[in-house]
This record gives structure tokens, C-alpha cells and sequence, in this order.
């Protein structure tokens, strides 16, 4: 199977979230005037701690997918070595601090906290009743670093926004894996309020996203509104197909939702 090496190892990195956020932050850091070379290094400098954690995610599950019969999951089916797993986690983790350095200590700094929060996820937070708190924190601290990396501070509404948001997609993400991860003895906040509980605890936390920036966000008088409303149908279709065994619709919505925030922010040019 070495010659499905390189697609595999892709596949192990989680790609969609990993693209998703890398997009959004190039969103938000073109959306603080920053340069074109300076806007490709933090987007490279996001794209690379994003993988680092993708990776890094596989790796560790590895054991706990390969119980359940993941063989959607590239290292738990053999599809790819741990060595050239752990390789990538330690390359990728190295480049996207390396890419964080130009913009300052600062910048830097808040790019690295960011990330080891997400690590720790990664190493041991998610099996706790404190799993939320990572992604809370890394994706609060996403526009800190962008701002920082810009020269600016950013509004505590936005820090605010993204802490929510990263909270929701938390709860978002682990609805369709809940009883794979009981039964590997994963027992983060979500399994243990239960899928009923963290789906409404998800909508609540998206939909109080969108509010923090219709709310507070400069933006002419009816764009607040309307982004309240498209944000609210988008979470409840999402819900919605999220019923489905094993779907991953209400996770999908949160990644809408956000880039349509990112969207609405930059094009008023906030």
C-alpha cells in the first residue's frame, strides 16, 4: 500500500477542517490590509500548525480508531507509517512557527499558545470534561494573531466571536463520533452531556456567533439582521441532517456559518 503514501498521509491531516480554517484566516488577515507576501506567510504559517494538529490527531487515535474499524482513518488502517505521521506533525509544527517568527514576538507568541492548546487537545484534553476549552482558546486566539501579525489589536467582540464559534465546532464535531469514542473510552464534554444535549449546547453557541458580530460588528444597519437570520437557517438545516447516523451535516453548518461571517466582515471591509 506504499504507493497510496502520499494521498493517505493527506487523508490523515484532516483536510476540509484543515483548509477551512487556513481560508479563514487568510480571509481575516487580507481583511487588516495585510500585504500580499505578508498575507501568503500567515496563511502558510495557519495552514501549517493546522496540519501539525490534523496529524497529530491521527496519530494519537490511531490506537482507539484501529479498535473501533475505522478504516476511514489512513494510520489506524495502515495506509500510512506512524514514523512518516510523526515526521509531518514535527515539520509542519516547525514551519508554521518559523512563518510566525517575521511578524514579531508577540504575533509569534500568540500563534504558539494557539497551537499547543490545540495540541494538548490532541495529547489528552479531549477525553476530559474539559475538551472544550482548547478549541475555545485556539480559535480566540486566531485573530489575535492575525491582528497581532498586522500590527493591530483586535476588538474583544471578534475574540469573543471566534471563541464561540470555536466552542460550537467542538460540540459539532464529536456528535457523529460519540458512540466510536465511548466505546475507546473518550469521555470529553459532549459524550457526557449526550448527543441531544451537545447538538442544542452547538446551536446555541453558533447562533450566539453570529449575534456577538450582528450585534457588534461595524456593519451597515441591515447586514446584522440578515446575517443573524442566514446563520440561523444554515445551523437548522444542518441540525437537521445532522439526525442522521454518522453524519457530520451540524459540523459542515459551523464551517458555513463561519465563513459567511468571515465574508460579511470582509466585504464591509471590518
Amino acid at each position: 500500500m506504499r504507493h497510496f503514501a502520499a494521498p493517505a498521509l493527506l487523508r490523515a491531516s484532516h483536510p476540509v477542517p484543515t483548509v477551512v480554517v487556513s481560508a479563514v484566516a487568510a480571509a481575516l488577515a487580507a481583511s487588516t490590509g495585510a500585504g500580499p507576501g505578508a498575507l501568503v506567510v500567515v496563511t502558510a504559517a495557519v495552514l501549517a500548525g493546522q496540519l501539525s494538529v490534523g496529524w497529530l490527531n491521527d496519530l494519537v487515535d490511531a490506537e482507539r480508531d484501529a479498535a473501533v474499524g475505522r478504516r476511514d482513518k489512513p494510520v489506524a488502517s495502515g495506509c500510512v507509517s506512524r514514523r512518516a505521521v510523526l515526521i509531518s506533525v514535527l515539520v509542519s509544527a516547525v514551519a508554521a512557527i518559523g512563518l510566525s517568527l517575521p511578524f514579531g514576538a508577540a504575533a509569534a507568541a500568540a500563534h504558539l499558545l494557539a497551537l499547543g492548546s490545540a495540541w494538548a487537545y490532541d495529547l489528552g484534553m479531549k477525553t476530559g470534561p474539559l475538551s472544550v476549552v482548547p478549541y475555545a482558546l485556539s480559535f480566540g486566539l486566531l485573530p489575535v494573531f492575525l491582528s497581532l501579525a498586522a500590527g493591530t489589536v483586535p476588538p474583544p467582540w471578534l475574540v469573543v466571536a471566534a471563541m464561540l464559534l470555536g466552542s460550537a465546532a467542538h460540540f459539532a464535531n464529536a456528535l457523529p463520533d460519540l458512540a466510536d469514542d465511548r466505546a475507546t473510552g473518550v469521555r470529553g464534554l459532549p459524550h457526557r452531556l449526550g448527543a441531544p444535549t451537545s447538538a442544542g449546547v452547538a446551536a446555541a453557541l453558533v447562533f450566539a456567533t453570529s449575534l456577538a458580530l450582528g450585534w457588534s460588528a461595524p456593519l451597515p444597519v441591515a447586514v446584522g439582521p440578515l446575517l443573524v437570520l442566514t446563520s440561523g437557517l444554515l445551523l437548522a438545516a444542518g441540525l437537521l441532517l445532522g439526525r442522521r447516523p454518522g453524519s457530520r451535516a451540524a459540523f459542515g453548518a459551523v464551517l458555513v456559518v463561519a465563513l459567511v461571517d468571515v465574508g460579511v466582515l470582509v466585504a464591509t471591509g471590518a
